[in-house]
């Protein structure tokens, strides 16, 4: 009996300490899941706040890649507007340039026509004093350069040609070996005429029928008769002239020159 009931003591004993340590087991366990769930948690955190770093850094990596774009397009910009402010200076020193012969033209045109006019009076009075070679012509060219003179369609570079281009006329007279037909009234009557001249040193006229001839006087201003001893000679004149026949040496009369003073 006695020992039956050590032996239930023994175990009772050991049951209670067997629940004893299923209690301890469970609340280990307990412990120990909710460290892995913090754990987990802790994890999760640290991955969230990875990921928000990550992304934080490849932002600033764009922001910066950004920056080093617009400063670089800085540059190129700043270099671009240097260089066409270079441009713009220098079309405008073009333009200063360019108006500064705009008024100096401006000043040169006031000067030139006068002139031009000036001009065309000195040729009318050396015409009307000169020898008359075909002195209708002559008086027509002047005419139409005071007429051109007028027109506001005729630049004034085109009307300074052709008052060059009568100049340079005149000046071919003075050198010409010329025959051509006309009118001459002797006396009051018209007779047709061979007229001739050379240079401005013999200005003859004999008629179609090779019977009379004249010289110009131009200190009388008029035509005197030569004696027939000039027909012959003025007729192979003219026929040179047109170049009928090869030039030789003729005897014609010239003007004697005058002594200078």
């Amino acid at each position: 009996m006695t020992i039956v009931i050590k032996r239930s003591k023994i175990a009772a004993a050991l049951v209670g300490t067997m629940a004893l340590a299923g209690s301890a087991t469970v609340a280990a366990n307990v412990d120990l899941s909710r460290l892995q769930a913090e754990q987990t948690q802790i994890h999760n955190r640290s991955a969230q706040s990875q990921e928000r770093i990550d992304s934080l850094f490849e932002q600033s990596r764009e922001l910066l890649a950004d920056y080093r774009e617009v400063v670089s397009q800085y540059e190129s910009l700043r270099v671009y507007n240097d260089h066409v402010q270079r441009l713009v200076e220098d079309q405008q020193s073009q333009l200063n340039s360019l108006q500064r012969q705009i008024d100096g033209i401006e000043e040169t045109r006031q000067g030139v026509v006068p002139l031009m006019y000036r001009m065309i009076d000195s040729l009318e009075e050396f015409v009307a004093l000169d020898i008359p070679v075909r002195n209708e012509n002559r008086t027509a060219r002047v005419e139409r350069l005071r007429e051109i003179m007028t027109r506001s369609n005729v630049t004034d570079s085109e009307k300074f040609r052709q008052i060059m281009e009568a100049y340079q006329a005149e000046m071919d007279y003075g050198v010409a070996l010329n025959a051509y037909q006309g009118d001459l009234t002797i006396n009051g009557e018209t007779v047709a005429v061979d007229f001739f001249h050379l240079g401005r040193v013999a200005f003859l006229a004999q008629s179609l029928d090779q019977r009379n001839a004249w010289r110009w006087d131009n200190e009388a201003r008029e035509w005197v008769s030569l004696d027939g001893s000039y027909l012959n000679p003025l007729t192979q004149a003219i026929r040179m002239a047109r170049n009928q026949t090869q030039v030789d040496v003729v005897r014609l009369p010239v003007a004697a020159p005058e002594n200078a003073e």
